[in-house]
This record gives C-alpha cells, sequence and structure tokens, in this order.
C-alpha cells in the first residue's frame, strides 16, 4: 500500500508540474500574441521617442522636427555620401563612370548571409550590363544604391577613397556625423582582432574597443580581403550579440543633416549642373517608373536596416512644384519591430509626400520628447 500511495504521489505532483509548465507556456504565447509588434509608424513614433528621431520638410518649411538632433545610427542610409562622392569625382574627370571593373574584384567583399542577397540579387538584375565578366563604375554605385550591397559600398570606399569621402561631409558642412569606414572589413574586427573569444567574452571586448582602433583593425582586415581569398570564408563567431556591436558601431547622424543633405540635392542648385546629372542617375531610380513619373519631376531615396535598425532619406519635387525632404531613423528595435515597421514605410512615405497626414498624425509625430539627446545608445 504504501508503495502504490508513493507511486501516486509522484504521478499527482508530475501533473502538477506539467499543468503549471504548459499554463506558463500559454502566457508566453498569449503575452506575445496580446503585444504584436508596431506596424504604424505614425503610433510607433508616438509611443517611442527614445528610438525615434524625424524631420520633415515641405516647400522649405519644417511640417515636423522630433529629435532631429539626436545622433542615431544610420544603417545603409551613409551610402548616400558616397554617391555623392561618386558623382563629383566624375564630374570633375577623377575617375571614368563607364571604366568596366572585373566582377572578381568585387567578389572579394561578397560575404553571403549578411547582406540579405542583395550582391546577387544585383548582378542578376544587371546581367545584361555585364561584359566579359567586368561591370561598369557607374553600375556598381547604382547596386549600392539600388540593391544596397555592401560589397559593392567596400569596394566603392577603396576606389573613391575614405579620406575623400570624409572630407565630402565637410565640404558640405556636414557637422553631426560619425566618421565613415570600410563595413564589410567591420564583420571581421571579432575574428582578427580576437580570434580566441566568443559570445558574452568576445561581445564584452569589442564594445571596450576604442572607434579609433576599431578603425585601424577595419584597414587591416580591408587588405587582407583583397589578397587572400580564403579569409572571408570564417566570420569567426559572428552571434546576434555580435551582430548587434557591429551595428552600433556602425556610422551614426542625425535627422536634421540628412534632411538637409536632401535639400541639397533636391534643390537643383547646390551641385554644379555635371555632378547633379551624375546623382540623378543613381539617386533617381523611381523615375523609371511611368506611374511615378506622371505626378513627380524628381525623387530619390535611400534607406537602411540592420537586425535593430531601420532608418530612410527621401526627396520629392512633383509636376505642381511641391518640394518634400524628409529622414526618419529608429534604432534600438527588436528583429519583430524592424520587419513590423518596414512593411508600412511605403505608405507612410507616400502620405507624407502627397501631404495627406491629418493634424492628428502630424501632432503625434511632432511631440519632442528627449530632444537634444546626442549620445547614440549602445545595447
Amino acid at each position: 500500500m504504501n508503495l502504490n500511495i508513493t507511486d501516486l504521489l509522484k504521478k499527482i505532483i508530475f501533473g502538477i508540474l506539467l499543468l503549471f509548465s504548459l499554463m506558463l507556456l500559454l502566457g508566453f504565447v498569449l503575452g506575445k500574441t496580446a503585444h504584436p509588434p508596431e506596424t504604424d509608424i505614425v503610433k510607433f513614433i508616438e509611443n517611442n521617442p527614445d528610438r525615434s528621431a524625424i524631420k520633415w520638410m515641405r516647400n522649405d518649411s519644417v511640417v515636423v522636427d522630433n529629435n532631429s538632433d539626436k545622433m542615431m545610427c544610420l544603417a545603409s542610409t551613409v551610402k548616400i555620401i558616397l554617391a555623392i562622392e561618386y558623382a563629383e569625382q566624375a564630374a570633375s574627370k577623377k575617375i571614368d563612370p563607364d571604366q568596366m571593373i572585373p566582377i572578381r574584384e568585387l567578389d572579394k567583399f561578397y560575404i553571403p548571409n549578411t547582406d540579405g542577397g542583395a550582391y546577387p540579387r544585383w548582378l542578376k538584375s544587371f546581367n545584361d550590363k555585364i561584359e566579359d565578366r567586368h561591370i561598369s563604375i557607374r553600375n556598381i554605385v547604382k547596386g549600392m544604391i539600388w540593391y544596397s550591397s555592401n560589397a559593392n559600398t567596400e569596394w566603392l570606399c577603396k576606389k573613391l577613397g575614405l579620406e575623400n569621402i570624409n572630407t565630402r561631409l565637410e565640404k558640405m558642412e556636414v557637422k553631426n556625423h560619425d566618421k565613415i569606414f570600410y563595413p564589410v572589413s567591420a564583420l571581421f574586427v571579432g575574428k582578427e582582432k580576437f580570434p580566441d573569444l566568443k559570445n558574452d567574452k568576445l561581445t564584452q571586448e569589442l564594445r571596450a574597443m576604442t572607434m579609433e582602433e576599431y578603425h585601424r583593425v577595419t584597414y587591416i582586415i580591408q587588405e587582407k580581403l583583397l589578397k587572400d581569398p580564403d579569409y572571408k570564408s570564417d566570420l569567426g563567431s559572428f552571434g546576434f550579440d555580435v551582430q548587434r556591436v557591429w551595428s552600433d558601431n556602425l556610422p551614426s547622424s542625425t535627422t536634421a543633416e540628412y534632411v538637409d543633405i536632401m535639400r541639397k540635392i533636391n534643390s537643383r542648385s547646390y551641385f554644379i549642373k555635371e555632378t547633379q546629372q551624375y546623382l540623378d542617375d543613381i539617386m533617381e531610380r523611381l523615375l523609371l517608373n511611368p506611374k511615378n513619373r506622371s505626378w513627380l519631376n524628381h525623387a530619390g531615396m535611400k534607406g537602411g536596416s540592420t537586425s535593430s535598425v531601420l532608418t530612410k532619406a527621401l526627396y520629392t519635387t512633383d509636376t505642381k512644384g511641391n518640394t518634400t525632404e524628409m529622414a526618419y531613423f529608429f534604432n534600438d528595435l527588436e528583429r519583430d519591430e524592424v520587419k513590423a515597421l518596414s512593411g508600412s514605410m511605403n505608405s507612410f512615405e507616400l502620405d507624407v509626400i502627397k501631404n495627406r497626414l491629418s493634424k492628428s498624425d502630424i501632432i503625434a509625430i511632432s511631440s519632442n520628447y528627449g530632444q537634444g539627446n546626442q549620445t547614440k545608445r549602445k545595447r
């Protein structure tokens, strides 16, 4: 009898524990379901002032200015600066946009599974532009802006010269902007600097590095990628936390600076005619669509994203002469938030460009909580 009672008690206890575990699991699932990631960009900005910044101008007047001086990670939106430097060098005959470059030189900087497939998509789309496995610099720049290929960006950083690119920021009087460096080489900083560390220890050491040292190591890695085709075959320890460090260390700037850059392009008067023509060729892909040309005279944009960052800068001039410039940045996002908000960007931008946002929506995204915080938050 004692044995049977003991067995019965064990079964009862096991059943209680199992039921408790199921209740916890159900509560977790329901909690996740009850609080899905925000998809409405207006509501996200309103409810997440510490993770948002936006500046929007229409016809030279400020419509929204919320946290516009806050330094935030740019992700691939920074590639606009490289496009401008390319246009300046092409206009001044320092480079030939039609020079054909071996694709193998770009292949050196393509790291599979790190760019969302941007590089192979660009090559496939531009297959008719490839001659004997060579492609023009002009089309390499389009691959950077249109497809956001990091391999193209890394190659252009070398071709245009990082010093020239960063000096361009000074010439354009862009004051609040981090130094631009090699984005693909930066993926390997952990492997190069701390080859024996992994996970938390590696993350701690990477975060402890000064940006000067971080940049210095990327130069070393760049030379290795150029000379040793096997170097890129192994990223080393590159888990989610290490990826977040890479994302955090990408250049930061402000929505105020990027709206000013958009205004320079949209004005049609800041750059000389030849530079503007090269910029239009790169930036105004939207106008390849006849439907867009029916209501827009000029339009350009570039966005960027990582697993925790979502950014966009844009400009338009419609057929009635109305001008719009906007930059909006989100940092410190969860992965599901990046995905959810990305799906709403197009409709939000159309509402802005066509001036369709309601007064209440404009008020909601105009609140200035956290204004003036110029420190990039480290995760």
